[in-house]
């Protein structure tokens, strides 16, 4: 595939920004009560309100109309993460322990190719939905920063484009 490269380059480039923006954070000074992540003390986010908070920030940010609002519910709902996804990531951590290189190999392959299907469906959706907006509402677009946080794990996941 053509565009692999350059698609690598771009994720290695984001991962380095973000994650010396996420160095010069300050700590917060008190811990937000609620679920916390396994493996530290971040808490959880509700995938269904954080998607409900994008949607908003999408509709008032391109003013969008009503009639718009069938292609920002599929969008919003083709950028959410598999319902069973951390099921699945507790799963497999505790097969590796047990897994030979040949196999982990296999595993990670298999997992890149997921991605690369995830990132074609999302980038399908976000085409379909920049198609349906305004030449002003495609501006706007265009200036949102990429949904993501740490390499999107922000906004809940990586990548994703806009969304």
């Amino acid at each position: 595939m053509k565009f692999t490269t350059p698609m690598l380059l771009s994720g290695a480039i984001l991962t380095l920004g973000l994650g010396g923006a996420a160095v010069a954070q300050p700590a917060p000074a008190a811990q937000e009560a609620g679920h916390r992540h396994e493996r530290g003390d971040r808490p959880h986010r509700d995938p269904a309100e954080m998607a409900a908070r994008r949607a908003q920030h999408l509709r008032d940010t391109l003013q969008l109309t009503p009639n718009q609002e069938p292609a920002l519910n599929a969008f919003v709902s083709s950028m959410a993460p598999p319902a069973d996804r951390r099921e699945k990531m507790r799963a497999a951590r505790g097969e590796r322990a047990a897994m030979t290189t040949p196999e982990r190999l296999d595993r990670m392959k298999a997992r890149m190719a997921d991605r690369q299907a995830q990132f074609a469906r999302r980038a399908e959706a976000t085409m379909r939905f920049y198609s349906q907006l305004s030449p002003a509402q495609k501006k706007a677009f265009d200036a949102m920063p990429p949904k993501g946080g740490r390499g999107g794990k922000g906004g809940g996941h990586r990548g994703g484009g806009h969304g």
